[in-house]
């Protein structure tokens, strides 16, 4: 059969195995191709930059920063726009042949690296895929640390934007990315590679999180309104801290409110956005339910980064991109680094709409970053040594909408009473609103925040490793059962098999892109094992009497 396409990066690739008609996430063949050949050509021009650091040159911010970008924008469900994505290849191979000149040597460099955009780009992209790696195995490893990548410069776009850089990181991408055009890279130089690109998302993430908390403060304690106001509201969506910092910087005084959405809920944790009288709360749950909430929302919605799902058209001129995100025939709000956005247009358009429909009332807490945990830990060593708290559970990761995932609902609701769930990204939402209760005023569901955030779980592991007196990591009281869905859940796996913890559960279906032999290296080098039932992984974790 003559396939459309082929992508296989995300939990939802269909069957399992891959999209070859259209993307199950929205992604129309013609999208997919130009990603391939964006991607391409960004390894290409990472293949010259990690040259022209090896001859001494420097390479500027401003190239990293639109590197990064490139990655981003191929993360799934973050733009869908065909024409933004041919403009950035365009610009990719400007930039690209300006520094090949400045090459003394030039000889050795890649395919990629020397083509200049010449022909029907459509049909160069379908040579270029992930396809075109024939060794299953080879194929398997270069996807999976081209998918750490891309998570990756998720991170470090989030981090750059509030202008906070990390030379090393940027450097390692961009030579980790010019490795997978490498043939003579064997399996177990590609095994290696992808730890280290664990070790470079640690630092990522570490730079991100002294980036948002520079910024804003350390997340704290709060309870977050999930109910609505009487005001006509802008929602925001995504990740990005710093768009949400100028939109509401610029609504004040408008009458407007401002309300989160999905993975932008912890930003009701920090300091910094509590001062603004008109920062009213969260609204909805994860990003698969936006089709229906942005419909009830009545008002304009800003996404920020990917969890894009394609609009209905009752709501689609309501629909703003800026950033990674871009979806065609929906407004995009530019702005480079450092610059400041322009959100007028959202403003007045929302001045014009209905006050958003009441889904739910209450509060949901969260907050429970590093530093907050970590100003407990008295408290939470006593609850350990007293046997209050049994195990902690980490289910940290992606939710999504297979009805497979309502395991992590199930899985929550069974827990015995003595263990507490650490959590951060949009997996929460599986279980953060179920009366859980707490253990001695420690609650039992303690959310970290976005999915970067998965960091902030790293740090407290540590600390009670530290704390504990442990040789091991994988001693210490704490599990591992996380559901992934997209690319960012990739990074943080990876940077977590790099610190060292083992027996990781992933659900809830391994990824398409491990191929049985790379799966296997996993499963007998780290324990990674996919999900059971809810009786049979309970059993697992706390034995028969759980």
């Amino acid at each position: 059969m003559n396939q459309k396409m082929f992508c296989y990066q995300c939990q939802e690739t269909a069957g399992c195995k891959g999209c070859t008609v259209s993307g199950v996430c929205g992604k129309k063949p013609e999208v997919a191709a130009m990603q391939d050949l964006l991607v391409y050509v960004t390894k290409g021009l990472s293949a010259i930059t990690t040259a022209l650091r090896a001859q001494g040159d420097e390479v500027s911010p401003e190239i990293n920063h639109l590197i990064t970008l490139n990655l981003f924008t191929t993360i799934t469900n973050a733009n869908f726009d065909q024409e933004s994505i041919e403009a950035r290849i365009r610009a990719t191979l400007d930039l690209r042949a300006q520094l090949a000149a400045r090459l003394s040597d030039a000889s050795a460099l890649p395919e990629a690296a020397r083509w200049d955009g010449a022909g029907n780009w459509a049909e160069k992209a379908a040579t270029v895929g992930v396809l075109s790696t024939e060794d299953e195995d080879i194929r398997s490893l270069r996807e999976l640390i081209t998918y750490g990548l891309k998570g990756l410069s998720a991170y470090s776009k989030h981090a750059n934007a509030l202008l906070q850089d990390d030379g090393e990181v940027d450097a390692f991408l961009q030579r980790a990315l010019a490795a997978t055009l490498d043939d003579s890279l064997t399996v177990y130089q590609l095994v290696a590679l992808a730890l280290e690109t664990g070790k470079y998302g640690v630092s990522g993430m570490a730079l991100l999180d002294k980036a948002n908390t520079g910024a804003y403060g350390n997340p704290e304690i709060t309870k977050v309104n999930i109910g609505v106001g009487k005001n006509p509201g802008i929602l925001v969506s995504g990740h990005d801290l710093r768009d949400l910092e100028m939109l509401l910087e610029q609504t004040q005084g408008t009458g407007v409110d401002v309300y989160t959405h999905s993975e932008m809920l912890p930003a009701h944790y920090y300091p910094a956005f509590k001062k603004y009288p008109n920062f009213v709360g969260n609204y909805g749950n994860a990003w698969w339910k936006q089709k229906e909430e942005f419909e009830s929302f009545n008002g304009p919605i800003l996404m920020t980064t990917n969890c894009i799902v394609p609009p209905k058209d009752s709501y689609k001129d309501r629909l703003y991109t800026t950033g990674a995100a871009g979806f065609p025939g929906c407004t995009h709000i530019p702005g480079e680094i450092g610059q400041q956005k322009d959100f007028s247009a959202l403003i007045e358009h929302a001045k014009k709409c209905a006050p958003p429909t009441q889904l739910e009332t209450g509060e949901i807490v969260g907050g429970f970053a590093h530093a907050q945990v970590l100003a407990l830990a008295d408290q939470v060593v006593e609850a350990v040594k007293s046997g209050a708290i049994r195990k902690f559970v980490v289910m940290a990761g992606c939710d999504g909408r297979a009805k497979s995932r309502e395991y992590y609902t199930e899985f929550a609701q069974k827990l015995p009473k003595d263990a507490v769930i650490l959590t951060a990204g949009c997996a929460k939402y599986k279980y953060n609103k179920l009366p859980l209760g707490d253990i001695g005023g420690i609650p039992r569901v303690l959310d970290a925040g976005q999915c970067n955030d998965s960091y902030s779980l790293a740090v407290i592991a540590l600390k009670l490793k530290e704390v504990f007196g442990l040789e091991d990591i994988n001693d210490l009281p704490i599990v591992y059962n996380i559901a992934w869905y997209e690319q960012k859940a990739v990074i943080v796996l990876l940077a977590l098999l790099y610190l060292g913890i083992k027996n990781i559960h992933l659900g809830p279906t391994l990824p398409a892109f491990l191929s049985p032999n790379v799966a296997k290296v996993l499963v007998e080098n780290f324990g990674i094992a996919g999900i059971g039932t809810v009786e049979e992984d309970l059993a697992l974790f706390f034995g028969e009497h759980a």
